[in-house]
């Protein structure tokens, strides 16, 4: 083998090479249009997510970040309320809800999925918790049942970070659309994701939708009416109509993932305790595919 032979994390060229045309097509209609924020072409993606996801609301924002954020606040989450989520995430569930005015209590993961263990999640619930953000991670589904029957038994808010899960199914329902908000980032290397930053807020609840409508766009639904304080976090019509594009071919990009996937699981079946399990409830896609190494092993498989 050709140890100077580099593995990209990401060929997003050859993805581009298979929308690019139509892509363009959009590009010129938004620039002919000057329909640059909001407006027809992201109402056309958030009518087409919503239905994809089989939600009721689904909100363009300006990227996954303020997702969650927005989603936090739309909770009306107060200074000292907490919020609790995987240890194991990214810094951006845990940013969202320190900017949101949360405090963040970090629970740990089950060893084999990776995601967050709600046996742990009863263990750090107190009167002061307000929101569970299940974070499904690498692709994978947390397990939703058990963290929305704590929830419904205490009053909380489950907010779902699908940031990395686009099109993932628990229970037969996708990602997304279980808990109170489901909130998703298109970042360029996301499963779904646009040519720059993105981000979306979905929900079957008719007054959060309102509310983070108004959030998103300095706290008004009409030009110079605020009602709130809000912020500007509006998804511009470039990215909407990149994602419009690419979610037609999504469940046929996951697919292949899978398949991907199923080849990487065979060949390193010898390493099945250091490999990611797929929940028995869910349907992972593979945003990530993920195998823990001895730590002294790590550093150097990083830089082969």
């Amino acid at each position: 083998m050709d140890d100077n032979r580099s593995v990209p994390f990401v060929d997003l060229p050859a993805q581009i090479a298979l929308v690019r045309e139509e892509i363009e097509k959009r590009f010129a209609q938004i620039i002919d249009t000057t329909s640059f924020i909001l407006r027809e072409h992201c109402q056309r993606f958030e009518e087409e997510f919503r239905r994809y996801l089989g939600v009721g609301h689904a909100l363009g924002v300006g990227n996954g970040t303020d997702a969650l954020v927005l989603a936090l606040r739309a909770i009306g989450l107060r200074p000292g309320d907490e919020v609790i989520t995987a240890a194991n995430s990214f810094i951006a569930t845990a940013e969202a809800i320190v900017l949101a005015g949360g405090q963040p209590v970090l629970v740990d993961v089950d060893a084999r999925t990776y995601n967050i263990d709600p046996a742990r999640v009863h263990e750090v619930v107190t009167p002061r918790t307000r929101a569970l953000i299940p974070v499904h991670l690498y692709g994978q589904p947390a397990s939703m049942r058990p963290l929305l029957d704590l929830a419904r038994d205490r009053g909380l808010a489950v907010i779902e970070d699908a940031a990395q899960a686009h099109g993932a199914r628990y229970d037969g329902r996708r990602v997304g659309s279980l808990g109170t908000l489901g909130c998703f980032s298109f970042y360029p290397t996301k499963n779904l994701g646009a040519f720059g930053d993105a981000g979306g807020v979905v929900t079957d609840d008719d007054e959060l939708a309102v509310r983070v409508r108004m959030l998103r766009d300095h706290g008004g639904l009409t030009a110079d009416d605020h009602d709130i304080v809000g912020q500007n976090s509006r998804m511009d019509a470039l990215q909407a109509a990149v994602l419009s594009v690419k979610l037609a071919h999504l469940d046929e990009w996951n697919d292949r993932r899978r398949h991907r996937a199923a080849c990487y699981a065979e060949r390193l079946s010898a390493l099945e305790d250091r490999v990611v399990a797929p929940h028995a409830d869910g349907d992972h896609i593979y945003h990530i595919y993920v195998i823990r190494v001895a730590a002294q092993r790590r550093d150097p498989l990083l830089r082969y």
